[in-house]
């Protein structure tokens, strides 16, 4: 495996509008970056992607750009953004930026001169297809946040325009040359400035299967999911490699993909070697349970099956490249929540989580607030949700036949909004993080849970992600830990997690993913505990106790 810059980095997404509030509007902002650029480096935080922070009217919280060459004012200025990239280099902190570029926002000026002229250069940016009352659409394809992916084209009655998500979102046409230009002009623009790189977004949605026909139908709405026509769409590969040819890899940047529904033999041209991300998101875990009827039909994963998942993964991705490894993001609700069983979220049970998903073979990549274990927050009424796709399937469960409070439960647990609470810093007002009213209310829990009452205290979760990435770094162990094979240990071994790190030295990495004490075999004799997320240790010849919820990393 070619060594690159990125390899022995731990990664950190952070939500700008709900880290760090400086200005006292309620929403966060670059300049709260900026203040917390010390925090980041004592965390051991050497990569920040930055959900996006452009021009946006935010119909998706952002992923609705209207100007890809500026800071919306919401957030900051583009000095702003100068100023984060140069401080952050300064604290050994590469920036990278949300690329989007499957859809842009209908205000942005490209759809604005589409609408004017659709049979002109810029109509030709978007799908744009001749459509009148009573005719058939397309194509049946349901759009990711419901309904048809077609919509009139505004100030138009006999035209249509196509768009995978939010009808704010109009998808851009990447079989025409003329729009790939621009965007690779624009991503090269930002990384001459500096930008580390990229995080790409809902990258596989730019291929579609032309020309566009029907699918069956897998809802009574009559509409097919997305990813039954990404299944058969080919050709993306051409324009991953000209994006990565043109842009990341002549500045050598980092960029991690989000990636769903590849086929399985493109995943070395996706990461291995010059590939056309330097990395992409480990989803496994998160496909565990879904149900195409909705998110009121998902099962909550079980051990067994988080294990089995990112074992998979860690096979699939063997000598292949780096996957980056997560149990969270902006998307998901949080791991804690997810992939514990309900009321077992103890300071223990988190650690043994998050030290299982850091210490794969891959990138870690931290979510702002999982290091200091932030949970799910509280819903009582569907007025509260503000994301789109919550307030969608909210509505998916009622049209099942769920009642109001039954429909209600089934989001909640599983919404976006779970995640983008604002980051717990204290248990002052607001818990610390705006002097005026946060746009998201904050969790109730921010008394107990915080970083302040984390900070310096041994025991904690955050002094805990602290060993982590101090393990990662160390002189000794990186090797291992960077490039270390993986070697599941014990997989049949019911709700214990257990797998070898295999380099220059060998590790033991062992969780009892449960709450009662388990015993495991030892292959050998334990030479140190370098991590252990209780204060006891039980072992003797050939056996190890572990108590629950207990996480280990042993030197062997």
């Amino acid at each position: 495996m070619e060594r690159k810059w990125w390899h022995g980095k731990t990664a950190y997404q952070i939500y700008p509008k709900s880290f760090y509030d400086t200005n006292g509007d309620g929403i966060g902002d670059l300049r709260g970056v900026i203040e917390k650029l010390d925090y980041l480096q004592e965390l051991g935080v050497e990569i920040v992607w930055l959900s996006p922070c452009y021009c946006s009217p935010l119909a998706d919280q952002g992923y609705d750009i209207s100007d890809y060459y500026n800071i919306d004012p919401r957030f900051g200025t583009m000095a702003d953004m100068e100023e984060l990239i140069e401080k952050g280099r300064a604290h050994g902190i590469s920036i990278v930026m949300d690329l989007v570029v499957n859809h842009c926002s209908d205000e942005h000026e490209w759809f604005r001169k589409a609408c004017e002229d659709p049979d002109g250069p810029f109509g030709q940016f978007f799908y744009i297809r001749d459509w009148h009352e009573g005719e058939k659409l397309p194509c049946n394809l349901r759009s990711y946040f419901g309904g048809p992916c077609w919509d009139l084209l505004p100030g138009h009655t006999d035209k249509i325009y196509f768009h995978a998500f939010h009808k704010k979102q109009p998808d851009l046409n990447w079989e025409n040359p003329a729009l790939r230009k621009v965007v690779y002009k624009m991503i090269n623009w930002w990384l001459d400035k500096g930008l580390g790189g990229f995080r790409i977004d809902a990258i596989i949605n730019i291929k579609k299967l032309l020309p566009f026909r029907d699918f069956p139908a897998d809802r009574d709405d009559g509409l097919c999911r997305f990813k039954t026509m990404l299944a058969e769409a080919k050709g993306v590969n051409v324009f991953l490699a000209e994006m990565a040819n043109e842009t990341f890899h002549r500045h050598d940047a980092f960029s991690v993909g989000e990636v769903f529904d590849e086929k399985e033999e493109d995943l070395p041209l996706i990461i291995g070697d010059n590939g056309y991300f330097s990395s992409m998101f480990d989803f496994s875990e998160k496909l565990i349970g879904m149900d195409a009827r909705g998110w009121y039909a998902w099962k909550m994963p079980t051990a067994e099956e988080y294990k089995k998942a990112a074992f998979e993964a860690q096979a699939k991705s063997a000598g292949v490249g780096f996957y980056s490894n997560i149990i969270e993001n902006h998307d998901e609700p949080r791991g804690v929540s997810h992939y514990l069983p309900e009321g077992e979220n103890s300071d223990a049970a988190k650690k043994m989580l998050g030290g299982l998903n850091f210490m794969l073979r891959g990138l870690p990549f931290l979510y702002q607030g999982q290091e200091i274990g932030m949970e799910n927050t509280v819903f009582t009424t569907p007025e509260q949700f503000d994301d789109i796709n919550t307030l969608h399937e909210y509505q998916v469960a009622l049209n099942a036949g769920l009642t109001p409070g039954e429909a209600l439960a089934a989001v909640a647990r599983v919404s976006r909004d779970n995640a983008r609470t604002p980051f717990q810093w204290s248990a002052d007002e607001n818990a610390g993080f705006s002097s005026g009213t946060p746009w998201l209310p904050v969790n109730p829990n921010y008394r107990e849970i915080n970083l302040a009452s984390q900070r310096g205290r041994p025991d904690s979760v955050y002094e805990f992600y602290r060993q982590l990435t101090a393990l990662r770094k160390s002189v000794e162990w990186a090797e291992t830990v960077v490039y270390g094979e993986t070697v599941p240990y014990l997989a049949e071994q019911e709700n214990l997690m257990a797998y070898f790190r295999k380099g220059e030295r060998t590790l033991l990495v062992a969780g009892n993913f449960q709450n009662e004490a388990q015993s495991m075999f030892l292959p050998t004799t334990v030479k140190e505990v370098l991590i252990n997320n209780l204060n006891c240790f039980d072992a003797d010849a050939g056996s190890l106790r572990l108590g629950p919820w207990q996480f280990v990393v042993l030197a062997l």
